[in-house]
């Protein structure tokens, strides 16, 4: 963990990297496309999605939904079930916002088998503290759950931000220190929850797999996530 003095020391420089990098960073679009759709496959099983989160599953550096993450796993799982799904997500959101996106918003389904979440990546840059990155956790874990009845529920491990091109050192030291925190968080609310998973996967940090902002999973680091999610689905369901 990060000393008190050594944060003390580079505080004026991070605080001055933070705002550099807001303000030349491009700001990408939510991509177009349909956020919610049935794939009919009659003579499979029922399988309701619902995908949730922030800008990367909402498709951001993707040009269309349907390179995004959604379209990709959502074609996957198409081969293998009646697929109904939906996409509640917007860019910028803490896991708290999510919630409170998700609480506010129309589901199209009936009842949710399984759920896609990512958040986690603005609760970092917002510096969520860890003990409510946990409450956080926790709530939204009890609404998918004991609200929306869903037996399965598969969280997306934060991203190695330390890794990020568009942040400079030191800010993409110290924001991959937060991010691995709030994971390993992430990662014991999974273990203690019977309905919740970790999902990992490996994305090469070249260009190809990196958005124009230096900051997003482009299409093909997209396919890798989709890849990754559909595995596990077929597992639990």
């Amino acid at each position: 963990m990060l000393s008190r003095l050594a944060l003390l020391l580079t505080a004026p420089l991070l605080l001055y990297q933070g705002r550099r990098v807001r303000s030349t960073t491009p700001r990408l679009p939510e991509p177009p496309g349909d956020r919610a759709g049935h794939l009919a496959n009659p003579h499979q099983r029922k399988l309701r999605l619902l995908l949730l989160g922030d800008s990367a599953i909402t498709g951001v550096g993707s040009a269309s939904q349907q390179e995004a993450v959604t379209g990709q796993l959502t074609r996957l799982l198409a081969e293998q079930y009646d697929l109904q799904w939906q996409l509640i997500a917007r860019s910028s959101l803490t896991c708290a916002q999510v919630l409170e996106l998700l609480r506010e918003s129309q589901l199209d389904m009936p009842q949710v088998d399984a759920v896609l979440v990512s958040v986690g990546v603005n609760d970092v840059t917002r510096r969520t503290p860890l003990p409510q990155w946990r409450e956080d956790l926790r709530a939204m874990t009890s609404y998918l759950v004991e609200v929306l009845g869903a037996p399965a529920v598969l969280y997306t491990a934060l991203p190695p931000m330390h890794k990020f091109p568009a942040l400079p050192q030191p800010l993409r030291w110290f924001v991959g220190q937060q991010a691995q925190q709030l994971n390993r968080v992430l990662q014991q609310h999974c273990q203690q929850q019977t309905q919740t998973e970790l999902l990992n996967f490996d994305v090469p940090y070249e260009p190809k797999y990196i958005a124009t902002d230096g900051y997003h999973p482009s299409a093909v680091a997209a396919q890798i996530w989709a890849k990754a999610a559909a595995q596990r689905l077929a597992q639990k369901h």
